[in-house]
């Protein structure tokens, strides 16, 4: 049964009972505490109770730590719980093999109650701050799909349009993680439709000039449900939905931002949902074929769109074509 009280639960392993008194003595106070004294009952319990963290001794009869912790990250169930070895060996082979086997910390015995403590609270920090991060993103996600419920465009487009945006931006010199995060941002580009009535989101003609002028409003509206944030996906996610109609040239909306005015996660964006949206069959047209869209986007190069981000588009457009057909429409 897991923990329901707001302390963290620590696993606590050692096959030493005096270890697990003078380490309950010193955690009990802010801690719930679950204790096991081999490695198959430490598996039992993690996976029973689930704690935040284990500490871990390794000369234990039968299992040693090692392998417990081995078997603990082969487990999905426990994989992630961070897992910091308490042990006598203090050989620095020993302490490499730890951290071999997914281990995140190693202390030596005799422990120093202030060194136990500090480390403890560190990882404990270092998981919260994961948690809030996939917390983040799965709102983002989920706002994402709310904006799918108001558009003809389908839970593929956002895929594809997505996964190109993150091709392009590693072509476009960002790093690794800077790509990651527009990959998880681009989803929001138009969550601003949310706002827009329903009659005009779904008119199956063409749009009067008032009701195009009310559509033009879904950027503004979507940086101000997405807000101000601390968190770069969010910054990111409200600068692609405030940014992506604008144009090269300065003739987009809502600010008609120009050139290397246009944030180049906005660039990117255009880029990417003008491709797929183009590419894909919807209820009011067929697909263009990808001829007729790369000559169509690269006589809009220097006017719709940043000249070098159309070039990288040509040039990884192998990678493009393999991600649409993965997630092709059915």
């Amino acid at each position: 049964m897991q923990n329901t009280s707001l302390k963290p639960t620590i696993l606590v392993v050692d096959d030493e009972p005096a270890n697990l008194r003078v380490l309950k003595h010193l955690l009990a106070e802010h801690y719930a505490l679950a204790f096991a004294k081999n490695g198959p009952e430490a598996l039992r319990v993690a996976e029973a109770q689930l704690p935040d963290l284990i500490l871990l001794d390794v000369m234990m009869p039968g299992m040693t730590g090692f392998e417990v912790c081995q078997a603990l990250k082969d487990n999905v169930l426990t994989r992630a719980i961070p897992v910091i070895f308490v042990t006598a060996l203090s050989e620095e082979q020993d302490e490499a093999e730890g951290f071999a086997v997914g281990g995140v910390d190693y202390i030596t015995k005799p422990i120093s109650p202030a060194v136990v403590k500090a480390r403890i609270k560190t990882h404990l920090s270092l998981v919260q701050a994961d948690e809030l991060k996939r917390t983040r993103l799965q709102v983002v996600q989920r706002l994402g799909r709310a904006a799918e419920y108001k558009d003809n465009e389908t839970g593929m487009h956002v895929l594809r349009m997505s996964h190109y945006s993150k091709v392009l931006a590693l072509a476009y010199g960002l790093n690794e993680e800077q790509a990651d995060t527009l990959l998880h941002a681009a989803p929001m580009h138009d969550i601003g439709k949310i706002g827009i009535p329903d009659h005009i989101m779904l008119k199956p003609g063409k749009l009067t000039e008032e009701e195009f002028a009310v559509m033009k409003t879904h950027p503004e509206i979507g940086a101000e449900i997405l807000g101000e944030a601390d968190s770069d996906l969010l910054r990111i996610a409200k600068s692609v939905a405030m940014t992506h109609h604008e144009k090269w040239d300065g003739s987009g909306y809502p600010k008609g931002l120009k050139g290397e005015d246009i944030p180049v996660e906005g660039r990117i964006v255009a880029v990417a949902d003008v491709f797929d949206a183009l590419t894909s069959k919807r209820p009011y047209k067929e697909a263009w074929t990808i001829e007729k869209t790369l000559s169509v986007m690269k006589s809009e190069s220097g006017k719709h769109f940043e000249p070098y981000l159309i070039t990288l588009l040509e040039e990884n457009l192998a990678k493009i074509l393999t991600i649409k057909e993965r997630w092709r429409e059915d």
